[in-house]
């Protein structure tokens, strides 16, 4: 692709995103994903500057003004500012400013880069009487019955004075007179935005109305604003805050971007926190991640930090560049989104078999952290994306989120680009993959033959709630499978006829070996409630293993079942059904547990399920309990005969509610299920005759 096909490509791109952005309030890509393709076309301009075409929105700020509101021209143009994005980019920023003001003292203004909509106020003798949006940069809307419904936005300038500060720098008098002074003539530039609680209430408020929610609040303060009946906008939560003079007649005695903020407040705007003036490279980087670390506390959205020369002197010397000023710069937080693009995918086998796709990327910076590795969940989201080898996508990551594929451009595909599909058997054990019809999972049919899902098979087997072999840990497990003494949980029970070997491994002596053995002996006296628990038979937790075994007595019973004889047991439907007989049925499944009879491992007959004062009632446990965990809560319930389960439905019979307790509650009570305390379920067990010291075994809070 020539850099002219390349240039035109990218024009188009940002002209329809300007177009979307800037005129119909519907971004369709993040301001990170933005600036990425901005920053393609710039690198591209510089490379071949004889090839710069003349509508490059590089020339030029944001987009086109709207038919439906009166134009007006800018007195003062409203620039967009410069982007940075790393250390390295200040000091080069620093480096351009020093270079360009040798041997002067450098002081800079900081100051949150808000999230919002950029307008204009014009203020004649203290009055407003016209505001007017960027625009262009050139021309912009005039939006000014809509900004006078803005609640805390100035309609009369009143000066006020504030002599103990600024006292400071000078006599009370002087600072009083150049404080409470109102201009005949006044142009503020400010953001309008939506602060969170508010967007939060408009969106519920919309929700509960059936009607269509905003996607962020910066999108919902630029559609308030460009409402054609300014009572709309009235009833919206706006808020305007001040960050420039932009001109003013007559001229302040003011020497500094701080002062003339300080000036703007006291006239009666709003101004954004955390403002503040430094002088050193290392100062600005510091505030900066100070700020990001208390973004998500803040009551507005912000995507970085301003940096401001704070002498105007200083700023007139340095001047404007075609499209932004030299004297400020935006020092963005680390992207949200990036643009990157897809070098193949490789299926992963969890524990249960699952297959998951893994999308590997060219390495890309965002969010904080280098990612080259996207989980793509299952085929149906490859397919919902249409996303093929080749493609340039966006990846999306925000503070601790898992960062994940949320666009694919597909102007940027290749023409070879080949279409992924679901593997026809597992990419470990080469077993034939399943996904059964109206599921989004595959999964390897291999069960506890595949490699991939022995590792995981072989933790949960010996876990505390299976087989509970204590001293068996992850790193354990790691090391004996890569000798090759662990491939299936039944290899567990031999591990004594390499006592010697297991001597000989890094930080396992012969006391640490005695006391594993120990512990595996001890281990094959089980229930068979732990064990179909610790088979890790998918959709088996510990309620449905102790139900199974309850309800056919014997493993050979469990493992002869039909599928009508499984969905009569409490609490297992049809797919769960299905994924317990397609268990038992496979051959590797079978031979593994004829292995484990072979070692030792053994059982008593449950005892048959005798009526208890709770028998046949489900139960729910939410929220914090003061006394006992929810599990012991949960293993008192279960000795009356009670089913613990994690949701709440028509069949509830109850819910013990402990400290924050959420949805679990809300819903039980919009069903009119009965509700308990901790207390009453404290009187209800003692009542039934539960002696509560046998179940707590250490709990502490």
């Amino acid at each position: 692709m020539t850099p002219i096909v390349q240039m035109r490509q990218l024009i188009k791109l940002l002209q329809q995103h300007n177009h979307a952005y800037y005129a119909l309030d519907t971004p369709l890509i993040s301001d990170a994903e933005y600036d990425d393709l901005f920053h393609r076309l710039k690198s591209l301009e510089s490379d071949y500057p004889d090839l710069i075409q003349h509508d490059s929105p590089t020339r030029r700020v944001g987009g086109e003004v709207l038919a439906q509101f009166d134009s007006v021209v800018h007195d003062v143009p409203m620039l967009s500012l410069g982007n940075i994005f790393n250390e390295s980019e200040l000091q080069d920023f620093d480096r351009r400013v020093r270079e360009r003001l040798p041997g002067q003292e450098i002081r800079y203004e900081l100051e949150l880069k808000l999230d919002g909509l950029a307008v204009s106020l014009r203020y004649e003798e203290g009055v407003l009487v016209q505001a007017v949006t960027r625009g262009d940069g050139e021309s912009g809307e005039n939006i000014t019955q809509n900004a006078r419904t803005i609640r805390n936005l100035p309609l009369l300038l009143e000066g006020r004075s504030d002599q103990t500060d600024a006292a400071n720098s000078e006599s009370s008098t002087e600072a009083t007179k150049k404080f409470s002074e109102v201009p005949e003539l006044l142009e503020v530039r400010g953001e309008v935005l939506m602060p969170r609680s508010g967007f939060e209430r408009l969106n519920r408020e919309a929700e509960a109305r059936g009607e269509k929610t905003f996607v962020n609040p910066r999108n919902a303060a630029a559609g308030s604003l460009r409402q054609l009946d300014p009572q709309l906008t009235a009833a919206r939560p706006l808020a305007f805050y001040a960050y420039a003079v932009a001109q003013s007649r007559p001229q302040p005695t003011i020497q500094s971007q701080y002062e003339s903020l300080e000036w703007l407040g006291r006239l009666g705007f709003e101004l954004a926190e955390q403002r503040t003036v430094v002088d050193s490279v290392e100062a600005i980087q510091q505030h900066y991640l100070a700020i990001q670390a208390i973004r998500a506390t803040l009551p507005y959205d912000i995507d970085g930090m301003v940096i401001k020369i704070n002498s105007l002197r200083q700023q007139q010397q340095l001047g404007f560049m075609s499209r932004e000023p030299r004297w400020a710069v935006a020092y963005k937080f680390p992207a949200q989104a990036a643009l990157t693009q897809l070098e193949g995918v490789d299926w992963q086998v969890g524990r249960t078999g699952t297959l998951t796709p893994v999308a590997r990327l060219v390495p890309v910076f965002v969010g904080g952290v280098t990612v080259s590795n996207v989980t793509l969940h299952n085929i149906g989201e490859i397919r919902r994306l249409d996303i093929r080898l080749g493609d340039t996508v966006s990846v999306f990551r925000a503070g601790d989120v898992i960062p994940k594929i949320e666009k694919v451009w597909p102007e940027f595909r290749p023409a070879n680009a080949a279409s992924l599909s679901l593997p026809t058997v597992c990419p470990v054990c080469q077993s034939p993959v399943v996904m059964p019809e109206g599921e989004a999972m595959a999964r390897c049919s291999g069960g506890l033959f595949c490699p991939a899902q022995r590792i995981e098979a072989i933790r949960h087997f010996v876990a505390r709630k299976a087989l509970d072999i204590e001293g068996l840990g992850d790193k354990w497990v790691e090391a004996l499978q890569g000798l090759g003494l662990l491939n299936t949980v039944a290899d567990i029970f031999h591990l004594a006829e390499h006592r010697d070997q297991l001597i000989g491994l890094e930080k396992l002596g012969e006391k640490s070996v005695q006391n594993l053995l120990a512990a595996i002996e001890n281990s094959k006296s089980t229930t068979l409630t732990r064990l179909i628990f610790g088979l890790g038979i998918r959709g088996v937790g510990e309620t449905t293993a102790r139900l199974l075994a309850e309800h056919f007595q014997t493993l050979e019973a469990v493992q002869a079942a039909t599928l009508d004889q499984l969905v009569k047991v409490p609490e297992v439907g049809q797919i769960t059904a299905e994924w317990i007989y397609d268990f038992f049925q496979a051959p590797h499944n079978i031979e593994v547990l004829e292995k484990l009879k072979a070692a030792g491992v053994h059982w008593p007959l449950p005892a048959a399920r005798a009526h208890q004062p709770l028998t046949g009632e489900s139960w729910v446990l939410t929220g914090t309990l003061a006394q006992f965990s929810r599990e012991q809560a949960g293993m008192m319930l279960q000795s009356l005969g009670a089913r613990v389960s994690g949701s709440v439905s028509a069949k509830t019979k109850a819910v013990v509610a402990g400290e924050k307790a959420g949805s679990k509650l809300d819903k039980a009570q919009s069903l009119g299920i009965r509700i308990l305390s901790e207390a009453e379920f404290i009187d209800l067990m003692e009542s039934h005759g539960v002696v509560i010291a046998d179940f707590l075994d250490g709990f502490s809070e």
